[in-house]
């Protein structure tokens, strides 16, 4: 049983809660994500890890009430107990191995869609934390529902705010605003990390590889088991076959086959569609053998 320590309503239908898990505490890397379940007869839902306080041995969650499962999870208090918190699950952010003085080289932005501002504040934080500056863009389709702005205003070199309604910021989209930057205020960027909504990684991916910027996203289809087995997360990277909740989630956004795995995620919510996607994709359907390395 898994405690939650605090809980709060960033915006309407948008919550954080930090969760008591110490050994995931101590092995979360920014990057990375965990699989909850509310109850011993509950759905499991993976969720990206937005923190983690290896001290206090707790993780930050932020999570979007969308279904059932995470309608549920937002009426728990703090005080309450989760059953299950697994992880950390995937591969950790590719430049957490990269040598500090290459990196401080680097001109890099960081494009967050909605509640993928989550995965963003970790990565921002380490680069801070490591003293490497960083840009940042927060997109969303009005004013309120941008969340983590103050957090994300005191590790970003530059943050900007981009909503699709012009309510506040940028008036226009993420990939509009990245196009002002680049184009009307001389910035220049040779590696962006774009996460959000699965279409608006598709475009900003196609808008960098315009520019010439390299791009890394963070793929968010639906994921059952955590190890790649049950083939929900099935993706195509360069004409390869990668599973995203073992082989990623991040992946050269020039790369992905992003028409692809939409419409997987669109047929994998029937049964229908799962047989459908089982007798389409054959051997390559599901992943042999485990490699979550998951603690819990």
């Amino acid at each position: 049983m898994y405690k939650i320590t605090s809980k709060r309503l960033l915006t309407e239908n948008i919550y954080l809660m930090d969760i008591e898990a110490p050994r995931v505490a101590r092995s979360a890397q920014p990057g990375q994500f965990i699989i909850i379940k509310n109850n011993d007869k509950g759905e499991r839902i993976p969720l990206t890890i937005e923190d983690y306080d290896r001290e206090k041995g707790t993780v930050t969650i932020v999570f979007q009430t969308v279904g059932y499962a995470t309608k549920e999870l937002a009426k728990y208090e703090v005080g309450d107990y989760v059953e299950d918190f697994v992880g950390p699950l995937g591969q950790p952010s590719e430049f957490i191995h990269e040598e500090l003085s290459e990196l401080k080289k680097s001109k890099i932005i960081f494009v967050a869609g909605g509640v993928g501002a989550a995965p963003v504040y970790p990565q921002v934080k380490w680069f801070y934390e490591h003293g490497i500056d960083v840009d940042v863009i927060i997109g969303a389709r009005t004013k309120d529902l941008i969340i983590l702005e103050d957090e994300m205003r005191k590790v970003a070199k530059n943050l900007y705010i981009s909503t699709d309604d012009g309510s506040y910021g940028f008036n226009g989209r993420v990939t509009d605003c990245l196009t002002d930057l680049v184009e009307n205020n001389e910035k220049e960027y040779n590696h962006a990390v774009v996460i959000g909504p699965m279409i608006m990684m598709k475009f900003m991916s196609a808008l960098t590889k315009e520019l010439g910027i390299k791009t890394t996203v963070s793929l968010n289809p639906i994921m059952v088991d955590g190890t790649g087995m049950c083939g929900a997360c099935r993706v195509t990277v360069g004409n390869e076959v990668k599973f995203a909740c073992v082989d990623g989630p991040e992946f050269d956004g020039h790369l992905v086959d992003f028409d692809e795995s939409m419409r997987r995620q669109t047929l994998y919510k029937s049964e229908e569609g799962r047989e459908l996607l089982k007798i389409e994709e054959g051997d390559t359907h599901h992943r042999e053998g485990c490699g979550c390395g998951g603690h819990n």
